[in-house]
């Protein structure tokens, strides 16, 4: 049996965090960076733990901007969504993203994240949508454009991000690391 647990980053204690932590830098094989934690940061995770009280799933939505065609969006962007490795392919994935979607649709006027091609069909599967116009990030100098094999984001809920116009640039608010 397992727990699923929603939490603002500052209701969560330093010992869950440091869970959190260990479980990305173990499902990424030490490809997750401390901008990477960050970025995860100061919104709400969802985590799934199993009856030992053992974290085997966490993901989290923190508030970016981005602007569309004159618009500013409020968006609610995905994070550190991962799952411990003897724990995958069990629904937990889909759990998570369930309690991070109902937080989008409720708070936010778009969902997006950035998706491995292992995590992709996850998203796709639950309705997320690859934006298919251009894209890149404000910078301190002004917009940056993103290298051209950097993958578009995944955008939700689908409807939404199929009212927005493709031939008009998404541009995401600058942060530290990866900008999406």
């Amino acid at each position: 049996m397992t727990t699923l647990r929603t939490a603002h980053t500052a209701d969560l204690a330093a010992p869950e965090l440091a869970d959190a932590r260990a479980l990305l830098d173990a499902a990424f094989d030490g490809d997750f960076s401390d901008d990477d934690w960050t970025h995860g940061l100061g919104g709400v995770h969802a985590l799934v733990h199993d009856d030992s009280g053992a974290l085997l799933a966490h993901g989290s939505v923190a508030q970016r901007h981005a602007v569309h065609d004159g618009q500013t969006l409020r968006v609610g962007y995905v994070e550190a969504v991962a799952v411990r490795a003897d724990a995958r392919r069990t629904g937990l994935g889909g759990r998570v993203m369930g309690a991070l979607e109902r937080v989008i649709l409720g708070a936010y006027d778009l969902g997006a994240l950035s998706a491995s091609s292992d995590g992709a069909p996850l998203y796709l599967a639950r309705g997320w949508a690859r934006w298919t116009g251009p894209f890149a990030a404000y910078g301190p100098g002004g917009v940056v454009r993103l290298p051209d094999d950097e993958d578009p984001p995944f955008l939700f809920p689908a409807l939404v991000a199929r009212a927005l116009d493709p031939r008009h640039e998404l541009l995401f608010d600058w942060r530290d690391g990866d900008l999406l």
